[in-house]
């Protein structure tokens, strides 16, 4: 994963009061969805091996799109971040 994609993508859906599609994410970041949903997917809760995600990203299928957004524990983390 790379780090840089990851803290961009957690700032950017920081900023937003509403689910935003992967799709969109990728254009937006001149990424593939499939790396936008890769790194959203680490990000998030799943268990990869033993080791679980922090689960700071939830993704979900709306219509037939991924929408991704923050948890509470990511706009938390995002915070610590913006602030020292």
């Amino acid at each position: 994963m790379s780090v840089d994609l990851a803290h961009t993508l957690l700032l950017e859906l920081a900023q937003q009061q509403a689910p935003v599609s992967v799709p969109r994410l990728g254009k937006r970041f001149g990424q593939g969805a499939s790396s936008i949903m890769r790194t959203l997917t680490l990000l998030g809760d799943a268990t990869l091996g033993t080791q679980a995600g922090p689960g700071w990203v939830r993704l979900e299928l709306q219509d037939e799109r991924w929408m991704a957004s923050l948890t509470e524990a990511g706009r938390a983390h995002v915070a610590q971040f913006e602030h020292g």
